[in-house]
């Protein structure tokens, strides 16, 4: 049996993180939650398999943490999936070291699909 994959979500909205939890469980998925972005740069291990990163959060720019995981060797290589309710920030999403782009609401089959895509 394979080890389930990790995903860590990352947004400050407690019925998103519930609402994608229990979607990502469902498919199969060992998930974790933080509503603070900042969380993964104090992480020095267990690194999830792949991060959905909304970039609005409070004190915190997801696209900031994006920079800063992407520029580390130890998270460089781990898929960021950002999520925004403005499509106006794919490209800034993009420019952070996004691995993609997802904007809210956004559906859970495309979603599920990003991160299969994603996670190898």
């Amino acid at each position: 049996m394979t080890k389930q994959k990790r995903v860590m979500i990352a947004d400050d909205d407690p019925g998103i993180l519930d609402a994608v939890e229990a979607m990502l469980e469902f498919g199969g998925y060992n998930v974790s939650t933080t509503c603070n972005g900042a969380t993964l740069l104090e992480m020095k291990e267990g690194f999830p398999d792949l991060l959905l990163l909304d970039i609005w959060m409070s004190g915190t720019d997801g696209r900031d943490v994006c920079k800063l995981l992407k520029q580390d060797e130890k998270t460089k290589d781990m898929p960021i999936i950002m999520i925004s309710a403005s499509t106006e920030l794919e490209k800034s999403a993009k420019e952070a070291g996004a691995d993609d782009f997802l904007e809210k609401p956004f559906d859970m089959d495309e979603l599920l699909d990003k991160i299969k895509f994603h996670i190898k």
